[in-house]
């Protein structure tokens, strides 16, 4: 049984009138009339009551019809729900992201996004990258952006270099003045506010402290990011965070560059390599790409080759 024969099956009998059927659906009567007797012949019943001219349902006939006239309804709603999709009027992504890059990166892309692509609804998971692999991987996520090197790579995963970020210092005004530039050796002694393990950050800033030689002094660790930054603004102590995170933070926090070579992180956006992402999350990738070639023409730290 095909679409087209139920199709003309309809209008048949809605018009009660073969020729005038063939015209309502744009072919020929000969044609119409082929595929009636074909679907009949499936079937294995008459659909119609030809006596004297007229034409009439049979009971068959009267039992198919809102069988017909429902499933053309519903192949109809498939076809337009299917092709809004294609043409990214609905839809939906599921990202995941490091808490620094929601905070930081993440807003005006996503608002780009929304901006060009209302109907697609977006979907945020705010975690670690170690956590956001592991979601890649069971198919939880479609895109995640992620921090290099991966904690664990998986050659499941392909990953696009994005940005190199440099992090900085900040402290409350009401510190004391710190020096144009911080040494990582500076923070030796000084009180760190620290973020929850999980963090990207918390190793990268840990590492860096003994590679430096000394370990750090925490006064208030476990924190988010807007936690961190909100311990920093009552003087509890500095924070290592990324530059576009201390711009986004406002100008009630002192913000000090490090000291060549001085630290940075690169963040890339990740996905499962045997599944091909949904149309909308490559839509996405698109958008990021973009917003990142833009960032790099502005500060020249954008990576923009894939």
């Amino acid at each position: 049984m095909q679409l087209q024969q139920l199709l003309y099956f309809v209008a048949v009998a809605e018009t009660r009138h073969f020729t005038r059927a063939a015209e309502r659906v744009h072919v020929s009567q000969p044609s119409l009339s082929q595929q009636i007797r074909a679907l009949e012949k499936e079937l294995g019943a008459d659909l119609f009551g030809r006596a004297r001219g007229n034409i009439a349902l049979t009971d068959a006939g009267e039992t198919l019809l809102p069988l017909a006239r429902r499933i053309l309804a519903d192949a109809d709603t498939a076809r337009r729900e299917v092709q809004e999709l294609a043409q990214l009027r609905r839809g939906r992504v599921r990202l995941g992201a490091t808490p620094s890059l929601c905070t930081g990166l993440l807003p005006e892309v996503l608002r780009t996004f929304h901006d060009l692509h209302p109907g697609i609804e977006l979907l945020i998971e705010e975690s670690g990258s170690h956590d956001l692999v592991r979601e890649l991987a069971r198919g939880s996520l479609d895109l995640a952006l992620v921090v290099l090197p991966l904690p664990s790579p998986s050659p499941a995963l392909t990953t696009v270099e994005l940005l190199k970020e440099d992090l900085v210092v900040v402290s409350s005004p009401q510190a004391r003045e710190p020096r144009r530039r911080v040494r990582i050796a500076d923070l030796a002694g000084e009180p760190l506010v620290m973020f929850r393990h999980g963090y990207d950050l918390r190793e990268l800033t840990v590492a860096a402290c003994r590679a430096a030689g000394f370990e750090p002094t925490f006064t208030v660790e476990g924190g988010e990011m807007d936690a961190v930054l909100g311990f920093v603004r009552a003087g509890l102590g500095v924070a290592v965070v990324p530059r576009t995170v201390a711009e986004r933070a406002g100008g009630d926090l002192r913000v000090t560059p490090l000291a060549g070579p001085g630290l940075r992180r690169t963040v890339a956006l990740a996905h499962r390599s045997d599944v091909a992402p949904p149309r909308a999350a490559r839509e996405l990738q698109r958008v990021l790409l973009d917003s990142m070639a833009a960032a790099g023409r502005q500060t020249a730290s954008a990576i923009t080759s894939v």
